[in-house]
């Protein structure tokens, strides 16, 4: 198997894992605060990420040019990114959080245009615009519907984005420090551990000692089963896939899956979490799946052309 045959596979596996993650994280969050299921969550990659590195050391070489790239990922990938994720899950539902963070394609096209200085075209513009078009709809969908949690739903919509930018920018600068050889799994516990490390603070500013294990001893297995699901396998083992893939492959190619989110979603948000599809969410989705198609058809043509030189 080729490469780049090998990529896609690794991030097929990944898009699984990751759509799949939305309900977990929901469901999950029912036992532990966003802050404490963040904070055990990392506590346990880190600790595995040490382990592994007790056993089998990364060999790589730090410098003055890999070290601030490695760290700002880091900041990027977890606190920033994935703490605006799980305080955007516990607002609204698993299946909006899904469609939403299917978007993270086009913030990675905007992030590469403004830090990368890519072209896109003008059919890729239009597509880019109806696919924020439908996430501004699936976003302020909520507040159409007018029910008592619409507040905190478009509240919890805004952080998805947010964290979706983040995550983006924590993209482009980890394609940086793939190609100063900086190995994938080493990448991958560095964030985890430096992200465990950014959560310590909040976690104590909030609770004390005590409420944390009372809170993680007292919960069912079902959400410590969540808990490792989000650690090891949509934590490390699905961070070490992408970046293996994005060493064979354009930032934009790996993106692309995650398109892939909501069909793993879906079926889960609606018969495991009960989870309704309201019409805002269905026009937005569908907006949203017009401007990919139309972004990423043109983006194909552009990449084949690109080979053939």
């Amino acid at each position: 198997m080729n490469h780049r045959l090998t990529a896609y596979l690794l991030l097929l596996i990944v898009s699984v894992i990751w759509g799949v993650a939305g309900p977990v994280i929901k469901f999950t969050l029912g036992s532990f605060p966003p802050i404490i299921f963040l904070t055990y969550r990392f506590a346990l990659a880190s600790a595995f990420g040490v382990a592994i590195w007790a056993i089998r050391p990364p060999k790589f070489r730090l410098n003055t040019s890999t070290i601030p790239h490695i760290i700002l990922h880091s900041i990027f990938t977890v606190p920033l990114s994935l703490g605006l994720l799980f305080l955007g899950f516990d607002k609204t539902s698993s299946l909006t959080g899904s469609v939403i963070s299917a978007t993270g394609p086009i913030m990675v096209a905007i992030a590469g245009v403004l830090f990368l200085k890519e072209h896109i075209t003008k059919a890729e513009r239009v597509g880019i615009g109806l696919a924020l078009l439908g996430t501004l709809i699936v976003t302020v969908g909520p507040m159409l519907n007018g029910n008592g949690q619409a507040l905190t739903s478009f509240e919890g919509n805004l952080l998805i984005i947010g964290a979706l930018v983040a995550d983006a920018v924590g993209t482009v600068i980890a394609k940086v420090s793939l190609r100063d050889n900086v190995p994938a799994m080493a990448l991958t516990n560095i964030s985890f551990m430096i992200g465990f490390i950014a959560f310590l603070p909040f976690l104590f500013a909030s609770y004390s000692m005590s409420e944390v294990i009372t809170t993680i001893t007292n919960a069912p297995l079902s959400a410590h089963l969540g808990v490792l699901y989000m650690a090891f396998l949509s934590g490390t083992l699905a961070y070490t896939f992408q970046k293996l893939a994005m060493k064979s492959i354009e930032i934009g190619e790996v993106a692309v899956f995650n398109y892939l989110f909501p069909i793993w979603a879906a079926p889960l948000s609606l018969l495991w979490l009960g989870e309704k599809i309201t019409t805002p969410f269905v026009v937005g989705a569908t907006v949203i799946a017009t401007g990919v198609v139309i972004a990423e058809h043109k983006r194909r043509q552009k990449r084949r052309r690109h080979r053939k030189k």
